[in-house]
């Protein structure tokens, strides 16, 4: 039986016995430390800070789970932060199993489990945020910062360097592969902590990489390596579309053996690919080809890694992600371009950018040696191509015409492969920040603000010029907060304190939602549009939510693509000239619902509450647009053509869930948003259960296996009975949506047994229109009978439906403008087969007047 960590390193163990207890500990699991782990933890063990700048595989990772028990041994405070949540949680769990539950919280942003815990992984900010409210009083013994180079990025790095400065009293384990120059940065350290700081760096790794400029076309270069044994190979693309692109063209070439796709076949199972993009994803991965990056689902970023680990990938294509703490297994890394756009243009790699995503080859324990192959421009491969066929003869040499770069393409050549390949990351450039969350946060505090606020924009990492620009900032922040009435100066003392009490995690969970429950309360749900129950009100309080999220950019830009196209056709068959009509698109936009509506409230808020204006407002509408639609996931996601973002669609529904989940009080919930919230819960866990699970699973993690298996299914969608009634609403009121447009091929399409064509027919000699608004979509227009599904005598989980191979029958009143209702869609629901598709399957049978 293996010697537990806590034992090996016991709680008031001095630095002898934590050193020797780890080494026994990571022994016992055969681990031998490598020389640079071994003077990290020594470091440690004897209370100085570190920082930890070795190549990728040289076990950074280790190394933390050493400075976490030297402080639980030492009765110390530990947080270990990363700067993606993916990468914390991953990090909770991993943790979790080496020091227990009880031992370990987590705290994100948007969900904390066990926060009190002795060791607790977070994001940046939120220790950014907790040191500024609590400066040196923090209970922070230790801090173990994971990808420290984000201290230099432009709009995060303020959270990199506010603990650096506000923490005196804890240890700082500072790691990443990239660092460059940190003297400056260790001096400073040592200067605030009274710590000596240790620089452990030009370590070489225990995986050494060979570095090669191709000039063979790509397909060409990947068939070698797989010949060569040089296999997985990571081919990065800049691009998600480029990523796919080329899964496309090696899928072409074997990859895999007859024998090897069998083997990718059984462990595929019965995993379910549901989406349009998923499906193409399974022809890949059976053909040996994986497809890796942030806008896929992560459960199908979560086959792909797990089949990579089986080795049963050969080639792997996708984006630069890989750079960041992605668990995928390679032992090639190809590089398809040395230049890339960065959000404002298209530049050359950094050497961090390049060294980060080199140093994703070669595996520790795998492999020997890691190979990095860089490929050159397109324009280079032709030329080099002609050469090759030109052989040694001169005249055909001659002939030759080389063919230059393209027009404002960002140029690269090996002499640029050379020079990032010799070079050292380049400096961090420090980013500090200051808003008036900051500020707030740190006159809560307490105590000299003014001497407080005046250490934090003068003592800090920037230069001269920058630190002027922050007092400048910081006393305009000031003054707009005293005259909002948020601080107050006592006359006679001086001290400055504020009026209004805070929260305790202000500024670490959604930070306009104070603001969403101002705006909810303007709300009635018994004078909302339509009347009461009729779901204006669920959807206005989903709309007044979705205004505090981030923007799934995606989405909206194809929403506005989608709404101009609708305009331009409409404008045409007006007559519009097009100069007039080219004017007037510029005003149409993605739908914004309840736009005037928050915007007033938010001018009103900011008023009394101006550090809101940190944080931008942004109406949208994303969930509302589904329900409204009753569009399921990949009706969505094929609606606007979003199959390269589905991963980022379904976080934003993810993130919206759990907001609306946690921010609408008890008094604010109706009938109809509890069906709303029900149901966008269990579109989301049926798409991807990992997204609605995981918060669920961190409360009673269990032990991970000890070989990765495919994810799992998702729950039955019959479990959720309220979710599975709303799914079967949203069937009906499609076809009410449709029937009203009067598309006969699409009904048709969807019910061949009903004669859709004929009952409209029927109808719209009667009436002139088939009502679609809030009262048509009513569940009291829903008639649902569960008699034959009850008859078959199959037993139901707690609130959830039965399963048997039973149907409901259901009815679905037409709301015509008599008011006469008395034309009825009429149907089954298909309850095995809506188990087995994750979705309500419903069949209509007949449209028929009473």
């Amino acid at each position: 039986m293996p010697v537990s960590l806590l034992d090996a390193v016991p709680r008031g163990a001095d630095d002898d016995t934590a050193y020797l207890g780890f080494v026994e500990w990571a022994q016992d699991r055969g681990l031998t430390l490598y020389p640079a782990q071994d003077e990290a933890v020594i470091e440690i063990v004897s209370g100085s800070n570190v920082v930890l700048s070795t190549p990728t595989g040289t076990g950074k990772s280790l190394v933390a789970v050493a400075a976490h028990a030297a402080a639980l041994a030492r009765g110390g405070r530990t947080y270990y932060t990363a700067p993606i949540k993916a990468l914390v949680s991953e990090k909770f769990f991993a943790l979790v199993e080496i020091f227990g539950a009880a031992n370990v919280g987590m705290v994100t942003g948007d969900s904390s489990v066990n926060p009190d815990a002795p060791i607790v992984c977070c994001t940046a900010e939120i220790l950014a945020n907790l040191a500024l409210r609590r400066g040196a009083d923090a209970e922070v013994d230790q801090v173990v910062m994971d990808e420290f180079h984000y201290y230099g990025d432009p709009d995060r790095g303020w959270a990199w360097q506010v603990p650096l400065l506000l923490l005196p009293r804890a240890q700082f384990v500072l790691m990443s592969a990239t660092l460059g120059d940190v003297t400056a940065i260790a001096d400073d350290l040592s200067r605030r902590t009274g710590r000596p700081t240790a620089r452990i760096t030009g370590v070489e790794r225990p995986v050494p990489l060979s570095f090669s400029y191709s000039r063979t076309p790509i397909h060409e270069t990947v068939e070698e390596l797989l010949v060569t044994g040089q296999s997985p190979v990571y081919v990065v693309h800049f691009s998600q579309a480029a990523a796919m692109e080329r899964a496309q063209a090696l899928s072409s070439i074997r990859i895999v053996s007859r024998e090897q796709r069998d083997e990718i076949a059984e462990a595929i199972g019965g995993f379910r690919f549901t989406t349009a993009f998923g499906r193409t994803l399974s022809r890949y991965v059976r053909a040996g080809i994986g497809v890796h990056h942030a806008g896929m689902l992560p459960r199908y970023r979560r086959l792909v890694e797990t089949l990579a680990q089986r080795g049963l990938l050969r080639v792997i294509c996708g984006t630069d992600t890989l750079g960041v703490g992605i668990n995928v297994p390679i032992r090639t890394v190809l590089v398809t371009a040395l230049a890339k756009y960065d959000g404002q243009r298209m530049r050359q790699l950094s050497a961090r950018e390049f060294h980060q995503i080199a140093g994703r080859a070669g595996r520790a324990g795998y492999d020997t040696a890691g190979t990095v192959v860089v490929m050159a421009p397109d324009h280079e491969i032709e030329n080099a191509a002609a050469l090759a066929k030109a052989g040694d003869d001169p005249k055909k040499l001659k002939k030759v015409v080389r063919k230059k770069a393209p027009q404002g393409f960002v140029n690269w050549s090996e002499a640029t492969f050379d020079r990032l390949v010799d070079a050292e990351p380049e400096p961090l450039v420090p980013q500090l920040q200051l808003t008036a969350a900051m500020i707030i946060n740190v006159i809560a505090r307490g105590g000299d603000v003014f001497a407080n606020v005046r250490d934090l924009v003068r003592d800090n990492h920037e230069p001269p010029a920058r630190r002027f620009e922050l007092a400048r900032r910081a006393l305009a922040i000031f003054r707009t907060l005293l005259a909002a009435d948020v601080v107050e100066v006592d006359r006679a003392t001086g001290a400055i304190r504020l009026t209004v009490e805070l929260q305790p995690n202000f500024a670490l969970n959604q930070p306009l939602s104070p603001f969403a429950l101002a705006a909810i309360s303007l709300l009635d749900p018994e004078e909302a549009p339509g009347g009461a129950g009729t779901g204006h009100y669920a959807l206005d309080v989903v709309s007044i939510i979705e205004a505090t999220l981030d923007d799934p950019r995606p989405v909206l830009a194809q929403q506005q693509f989608l709404a101009r196209g609708e305009a331009v056709a409409e404008m045409k068959r007006e007559g519009i000239e097009y100069d007039e009509r080219m004017e007037l698109l510029e005003a149409i936009t993605y739908p914004k619902p309840l736009e005037e509506l928050l915007a007033q409230s938010y001018e009103v808020f900011a008023s009394s509450q101006p550090w809101i204006r940190d944080f931008e407002l942004s109406p949208k509408s994303v969930v509302r647009d589904m329900f409204e639609r009753a569009l399921s996931f990949s009706e969505l996601i094929s609606f606007y053509q979003l199959a390269r973002s589905e991963g980022l669609v379904l976080r934003y529904l993810s993130d919206a869930y759990r907001a609306i989940r946690q921010t609408v009080p008890a008094e604010a919930q109706t009938e109809s948003l509890h069906d709303l919230v029900a149901w966008l819960g269990e579109l989301v866990r049926q798409v991807d259960s990992s997204l609605v699970d995981e918060w669920e699973a961190l409360i009673s993690p269990s032990a991970d296996p000890d070989e990765p298996v495919v994810p799992p299914a998702p729950p039955s969608v019959l479990t959720n009975r309220r979710a599975f009634n709303v799914l079967v609403r949203n069937e009906l009121f499609r076809r009410v949506q449709l029937a009203a447009l009067q598309r006969d091929d699409e009904l048709v399409a969807l019910d061949p047994d009903a004669d859709w064509p004929a009952a409209l027919d029927a109808y719209f000699d009667e009436h002139d229109e088939i009502l679609t608004g809030g009262p048509a979509r009513s569940p009291r227009l829903v008639t649902i009978d569960e008699s034959d599904a009850a008859a078959a005598g199959s037993s139901a989980a707690a609130g959830g439906v039965s399963r048997s191979s039973g149907v409901w029958r259901i009815e679905q009143t037409l709301d015509d403008p008599a008011g006469d209702h008395d034309w009825r869609i009429r149907g089954v629901v298909d309850l095995a087969a809506s188990e087995d598709a994750g979705t309500a399957v419903v069949r209509i049978t007949e449209v028929v007047r009473l």
